[in-house]
């Protein structure tokens, strides 16, 4: 039986910030009445690419985390790349939310997020 334990607890964290996110731009979009788009608008783009960015990266690496633990990866490792990943989506997001520019918040970010990526994936491949 296939069993796991450490991934659906950081995949629901992580569900309750996207929706937070979701949120987000739900609320930039009534402040400044866009309805579609960002109609140039830079908090709103600002909010929607948090948003999809967040969408496109996070059920991968969710998906990744849910293969190494049921094929017996080490539970610390998974802690790590659980915590690692909260804390690159909340950097990316504070970053990207004080400046539509680089910052260092949003390269922590992504960073991180990239180093659980290819962390998992060799792992992963070599397991």
């Amino acid at each position: 039986m296939i069993s796991l334990v450490t991934t659906p607890i950081f995949a629901a964290i992580l569900t309750l910030l996207y929706i937070a996110l979701s949120i987000n731009v739900i609320r930039m979009r009534f402040k400044h009445q866009v309805g579609l788009g960002d109609l140039g608008k830079i908090e709103v783009l600002k909010a929607i690419r948090v948003h999809g960015n967040f969408g496109e990266y996070i059920p991968l690496a969710l998906l990744l985390m849910a293969f190494y633990e049921i094929n017996g990866g080490s539970e610390q490792y998974l802690m790590g790349f659980g915590v690692a990943l909260v804390l690159s989506r909340l950097a990316h997001a504070f970053g990207l939310s004080k400046s539509h520019k680089t910052s260092l918040p949003r390269a922590i970010g992504t960073l991180l997020l990239f180093g659980v990526l290819i962390t998992l994936s060799v792992l992963l491949l070599i397991q």
